[in-house]
């Protein structure tokens, strides 16, 4: 079986300073939930229209998020109740060069995604400078907050030739719960979120298309705390979690 790694050998590369003009911190985000043999596919079908991101030789890097919530899970709350204008705050660490962010992404009602970041030494949300971007950028209290769930996965980062998107695909994702202790890992789940400002066209979604993955929500964090924290509620995410189940054991 032709591994991912010798897939993705094949693209071009394209560097984090290339990136520079595909930032899209103010953006439309699309999500598809599939599989490892359907991802297989899809990178042999995208190789002539995208580049792959590499970082010091590395093109599926590692990455580690650290979810906070409040001690009543309000943020979890408000993705479970389908709230349109919700908020997340996590700490993420690029493992390949150690660099780590404290990030609160802010979605609105029209479904635009702003993400606001400032670099950080460790994960410490009542350190002087974390309390003046949260009080800043973030609705809740930095004294009600908690570390709630800790998230590693790998990442391929695809950028079409015209530089006017930027696709994510992550993989290998291990959920370790904070609260609970419960861990899960979903080796054959892979999550593609294509960000864009506004509806550029996109060479992704057609192939997309004639693989039948479809748009389909999915939040690392919410997903994540419904699987490994019995305390929270998960009717609304009922349906999710079965048809996740069913991506994870096909193969």
């Amino acid at each position: 079986m032709t591994t991912i790694n010798n897939i993705l050998g094949t693209f071009a590369p394209i560097t984090l300073e290339q990136m520079s003009s595909v930032k899209l911190m103010n953006r439309t985000d699309t999500k598809f939930v599939t599989n490892m043999a359907k991802l297989r596919l899809l990178l042999q079908m995208a190789q002539a229209d995208y580049d792959v991101q590499e970082i010091d030789g590395e093109r599926n890097p590692e990455y580690d998020t650290t979810y906070f919530d409040t001690y009543n899970f309000d943020m979890y709350n408000q993705h479970q109740w389908n709230h349109t204008n919700r908020q997340k705050i996590r700490f993420r660490t690029y493992c390949v060069s150690g660099l780590q962010f404290m990030e609160v992404k802010t979605k609105n009602n029209h479904g635009r995604t702003k993400k606001k970041r400032i670099e950080v030494s460790h994960m410490d949300v009542t350190e002087q400078q974390c309390r003046l971007f949260l009080g800043r950028h973030l609705r809740y209290d930095v004294d009600t907050l908690q570390p709630a769930l800790n998230n590693h996965f790998r990442r391929i980062t695809l950028v079409n030739k015209a530089k006017t998107e930027r696709l994510t695909i992550d993989q290998q994702l291990c959920f370790h719960n904070l609260i609970s202790g419960v861990n899960k890992q979903m080796d054959n789940l892979v999550i593609i979120e294509l960000k864009r400002d506004g509806l550029i066209y996109s060479p992704i979604l057609h192939m997309l298309r004639q693989l039948r993955i479809h748009p389909h929500g999915f939040s690392k964090y919410s997903i994540g705390s419904a699987l490994t924290n019995p305390q929270l509620q998960v009717n609304r995410f009922k349906c999710k979690l079965i048809e996740i189940g069913k991506l994870v054991n096909n193969s």
